[in-house]
């Protein structure tokens, strides 16, 4: 290169540079305006500048400012020259390369100033780097120009491919979206210089997905390319897009991510019944609110658009039943509403609609979103328990005898086969048994007096019972009140203790009682008092009936004194108002006392006279400590001859001695008359004892139910249960028997049997041809009967 003037040298330089730039870019469609310079590019244009206007001093250049990335070579990469006009190429000026990267990327010749790279340069790590150079002289080092700082640009080329970063994509459309539709924006970024020719430019194509969807070139917008993507067919595509640089040309690079397009549901399918008619039979027995059926209509769609509504629109079992949906399954759950009842109505048909809820007005050129289906619901017959027929109240009157009748209960069998019923009692609420109840009739009667003052009213529990079918039961509650009669006399309210002052004047009331009665008359109590004949005319108290069932005694006369008489017992008759009226009589003690100016009484009685008397406190205490010893010895010697009775033998908790008990009684067979009544068996004709046993009711033979009897019926059976039912009535009707369930033994074999005595007693004067020679093989044991029985004569039998 030539050497000229600084200033035209350094101004031909920059020029170069930008033309350069220019040329190396122009190729690439940019501009020299896109080229961004950095200031200090610039900076050795000023100083020219500036120099030429004021001095014309010869400076050092350089001329190249640009280095290309990612070079390959095995020589270090040349960047450009140092020079200065000190430099006459004596050798005397050395060249110093200072900033980024000097010395570990970029080096220098300090003889002739080039500059080369030693190391493959990126730049999308670092895009340029700021050097700062210095011509010095070799012999003294010091500075022969000053210090000038430019700048080495990595120059870019296409080593980056588009990435999505965002990549892979997932995307929701609704199905049945126009054509069109935006789906989802793909974005993809290219790390080389975006102002550099092509290399960061950017196009989009679809490589996957065709022909439902497409991408916009330039935006990377995904979008529907076909209507009327059904969800119900396919409800998810997998699409793949490309990102390719340099605006798609022949040698570009590229990258390419997925992305899942989901198709969203819309209320596009109407629901339907996969049957126009169904058919489901339902227990008569069934309560109220159960679930009897459930129905379903299928809907292709999904959440709230397969929601539905279920209702009866028509049928005969409109008030029986009706339908709801289950919204976690969406159908049709029909439930009952009222009490079936197979012998009045067996069958009930409904016809039941489903709708969708939500509906999508977009689609109802398609149809109505409703379907109906027929539904017949078949009562099966149930074996039902009895029915009670309403209960009357039943009133009884305490005065009632044994064997009054009180009300009757009645039960039906709701069946058709209309089974017998029978009638009992629960115990568990009659626990005196006060009554009975006819077991065929439903007659209840009393078992017991009655006392209504003891108990007023009796709830007891009816149990019906069907014949054939002992398991089917009802229970009915019976409130028995017992009506009052007037069977109490009155008396005394208290216990009363009446005191008279000596010092009481006549005609002063001393006491005023009252009285009570167990009975409860309905217009109420109404109680007359009076003295009894034999005190009616005492000359000490009388009586005044106060008419409000209360009466005053009164004294007659002054002058009591305890020393003469302590106590008055008054015998006072109260008579109730009652038919027929009761009276009693009723002894009022007066005692006599010594009161004070009050009327307070301070001694009272004998024992008060005593006192007075001259009878200490300390006598008395001795008295009492005296018979305390008494009462101790007689204890004491009542316990001595206690221990002399008791035997001599060990405690029955320490007693380890083992007792042997023998039961050696083999009772007296047929002939032992003690041990079992004989008479009950030999002759039915015989008058049994009619004595009431009150915890069992006497019952009738049980009816026969609409199964036939498990065995024939022959006349002899006649005979066979009038046996088994006397001795049945015997048993409730015996006041010894246990009561609630015990065991009965009915051993009778009948009469007049054809097959007539089985005895074998007298088989021993006939001949026989049985053969019991067997006997002698079972051991010793059998060998009397061998002998007796085996082949031996009649002449060895009785000798033996």
């Amino acid at each position: 290169m030539m050497q000229i003037g600084s200033a035209v040298w350094t101004g031909l330089t920059v020029m170069t540079m930008l033309l350069l730039a220019q040329l190396d870019m122009g190729c690439c469609g940019m501009t020299l305006n896109s080229i961004p310079l950095h200031p200090a590019s610039l900076r050795p244009l000023r100083t020219s500048v500036g120099a030429s206007l004021q001095r014309h001093k010869r400076n050092w250049v350089w001329n190249q400012f640009f280095v290309l990335e990612e070079y390959t070579g095995d020589d270090p990469l040349y960047v450009g020259k140092l020079h200065s006009d000190v430099d006459k190429g004596e050798g005397k000026v050395k060249y110093v390369l200072n900033g980024e990267g000097a010395s570990s990327i970029f080096t220098i010749d300090e003889n002739t100033g080039d500059i080369h790279a030693t190391k493959r340069l990126d730049r999308e790590e670092q895009p340029y780097y700021t050097l700062r150079a210095q011509a010095r002289d070799r012999a003294t080092n010091l500075p022969v120009e000053p210090e000038s700082e430019f700048v080495i640009k990595v120059q870019d080329i296409n080593d980056n491919e588009p990435k999505f970063l965002d990549g892979p994509y997932n995307a929701q459309v609704p199905e049945m979206s126009p054509v069109g539709t935006s789906v989802v924006e793909v974005k993809a970024t290219d790390a080389d210089d975006p102002t550099y020719g092509n290399s960061a430019r950017v196009v989009y194509s679809i490589l996957e997905g065709q022909p439902y969807f497409s991408v916009e070139p330039k935006t990377g917008i995904v979008r529907t390319a076909l209507p009327n993507m059904d969800r119900e067919a396919r409800d998810q595509y997998l699409l793949v897009i490309q990102a390719k640089d340099m605006v798609g040309q022949m040698g570009g690079l590229s990258g390419t991510t997925s992305v899942t397009v989901t198709l969203t549901d819309v209320n596009d399918n109407p629901p339907r019944f996969s049957r126009k008619s169904y058919q489901f039979a339902v227990p008569e027995s069934l309560p109220v609110a159960s679930v009897v059926a459930k129905i379903k209509a299928l809907d292709s769609d999904i959440g709230p658009n397969a929601e539905m509504d279920y209702r009866i629109i028509e049928g005969d079992g409109l008030g029986v039943f009706r339908v709801v949906p289950d919204k976690d399954t969406q159908e049709g759950v029909i439930i009952l509403q009222k009490n079936l009842d197979f012998e009045k109505k067996s069958s009930y048909t409904l016809k039941i609609e489903a709708s969708n809820r939500n509906i999508d007005p977009r689609f109802l050129s398609q149809g109505p979103f409703s379907d109906t289906a027929m539904v017949r619901l078949t009562v099966e017959n149930v074996d039902e328990p009895p029915i009670f027929s309403p209960l009357s109240k039943m009133v009884v009157s305490e005065a009632a005898k044994v064997g009054t009748i009180i009300g009757t209960v009645s039960a039906l069998d709701p069946d058709s086969t209309n089974s017998p019923i029978r009638y009992s009692i629960d115990r568990n609420t009659d626990l005196e048994r006060f009554f009975n109840i006819e077991s065929t009739t439903g007659v209840i009667s009393t078992a017991k007096p009655l006392d209504r003052e003891a108990n007023a009213v009796h709830n007891i529990t009816i149990l019906a019972i069907e014949s054939c079918d002992h398991n089917h039961i009802d229970l009915r509650a019976a409130l028995i009140t017992v009506m009052d009669i007037n069977d109490n006399a009155p008396v005394f309210a208290i216990e009363y203790e009446t005191i008279l002052c000596e010092s009481a004047g006549p005609g002063q009331v001393i006491e005023t009682i009252s009285a009570v009665d167990k009975d409860e008359p309905p217009s109420g109590h109404r109680f007359v008092f009076s003295l009894t004949a034999e005190t009616a005319g005492n000359m000490n108290f009388t009586l005044r009936d106060n008419k409000d069932n209360t009466a005053s005694i009164l004294t007659k006369r002054g002058g009591f004194q305890r020393r003469e008489q302590a106590m008055y017992r008054l015998p006072v008759l109260i008579v109730d108002s009652g038919t027929p009226a009761l009276s009693s009589t009723n002894t009022l003690s007066i005692r006599v006392c010594d009161c004070d100016l009050d009327g307070t009484p301070q001694s009272c009685g004998t024992e008060a006279f005593m006192l007075s008397a001259g009878l200490s406190t300390g006598a008395l205490i001795a008295i009492l400590a005296c018979i305390i010893i008494l009462l101790v010895l007689v204890l004491l010697i009542v316990t001595m001859r206690r221990r002399k009775k008791e035997p001599l033998i060990l405690d029955e908790d320490r007693d380890v001695r083992e007792n042997i008990v023998r039961y050696d009684d083999e009772g007296g067979g047929e002939e032992d008359t003690e041990a079992f009544d004989m008479v009950a068996l030999r002759n039915l004709n015989a008058v049994r004892d009619s004595k009431a046993r009150r915890d069992v009711t006497p019952e009738v033979p049980t009816l026969y139910c609409s199964r036939p009897p498990p065995y024939k019926i022959t006349p002899d059976n006649g005979i066979f249960r009038e046996f088994i039912w006397d001795r049945l009535k015997d048993a409730d009707v015996d006041p010894s028997a246990p009561p609630y369930d015990s065991l009965q033994t009915y051993a009778f074999e009948g009469s007049g049997s054809v097959a007539e005595s089985l005895s074998s007693l007298d088989s021993l004067s006939t001949d026989s041809e049985q053969n019991y020679d067997y006997l002698s093989d079972w051991g010793p044991r059998f060998r009397k009967l061998a002998d007796l029985y085996g082949h031996s004569d009649s002449s060895n039998i009785f000798s033996s």
